[in-house]
């Protein structure tokens, strides 16, 4: 299938690497970016993007009037992705959300609009496919070991803390067990946040460095014994194989979903 494909965030590093997954697809066709520094703006310069000859127009609603596309894939900012996804979804392009940040509530509206106008969408706070893996063995994992805490790290330029990943992975250990007081009874925090933040019973701790890209172990603790489930993503690459399948998939969807592996053969 022939696929026409809007990036939104294309000039910045996740939005590169998807630019460059397109071209070496001969099914994916870009017809349209949206450059990371017009993200957000009604009016703006046009600029190029690189050797392809593609042009970065001013906004997203600017780009989705003026090409015909099939899906908008969205690596921009917690601030703007809910909007774009909006104004997609409205203008009948099927978003592929890679931006973190959205709220509880900013998916039941994205869901409760996608079924409304019959359009598919993906939200997937991790598309590295060893990450959506490591999640799933986490929550099995919480089946019989409830005592855990989940400490992910990415590099420094990072809006959200914590992660879209870390967030879905809680989740869905908390699906899988009963919310428990961890740790002593009295203990006291000495300096505020030193023990990360609580979701759901359980801590979430954020490392932000340069050098990181995206990295998540999640940590259970039994009697005499600790199990670490890690992944590391050490190139944004990593993350373009889930890209592609989820471009693939949402053209096959008239509804919401989040998470990677509800469009994966588990």
């Amino acid at each position: 299938m022939e696929i026409s494909v809007i990036v939104a965030g294309a000039t910045g590093r996740m939005g590169q690497e998807v630019v460059r997954m397109i071209e070496q697809n001969d099914h994916l066709h870009l017809v349209g970016a949206v450059s990371r520094s017009n993200v957000g703006k009604d009016i703006g310069d046009i600029v190029g993007l690189g050797k392809l000859g593609i042009l970065c127009t001013a906004s997203v609603i600017q780009t989705l009037e003026a090409v015909q596309a099939d899906v908008l894939i969205d690596f921009t900012t917690p601030e703007h992705v809910k909007v774009h996804a909006e104004q997609a979804i409205l203008a009948g392009v099927r978003p592929v959300i890679g931006t973190s940040g959205l709220s509880e509530k900013d998916i039941e509206s994205l869901s409760h609009l996608a079924r409304l106008y019959k359009i598919g969408v993906i939200f997937a706070p991790n598309f590295a496919i060893g990450a959506v893996l490591m999640m799933q063995f986490a929550a099995k994992a919480a089946l019989y070991m409830p005592h855990v805490e989940i400490i992910e790290s990415h590099h420094d330029q990072k809006l959200d803390a914590p992660s879209g990943t870390a967030v879905k992975t809680a989740e869905m250990i908390a699906r899988n067990r009963s919310e428990i007081k961890q740790g002593h009874p009295d203990e006291q925090e000495l300096i505020d946040g030193a023990r990360g933040a609580m979701m759901s019973g359980f801590r979430i701790h954020s490392v932000r460095l340069p050098g990181m890209v995206a990295h998540q172990e999640v940590i259970f603790g039994d009697q005499g014994q600790t199990l670490t489930i890690r992944h590391d993503s050490i190139h944004r690459e990593s993350f373009m194989p889930g890209v592609k399948l989820a471009v693939e998939k949402v053209m096959e969807l008239d509804y919401f979903v989040y998470g990677l592996e509800n469009v994966l053969d588990f």
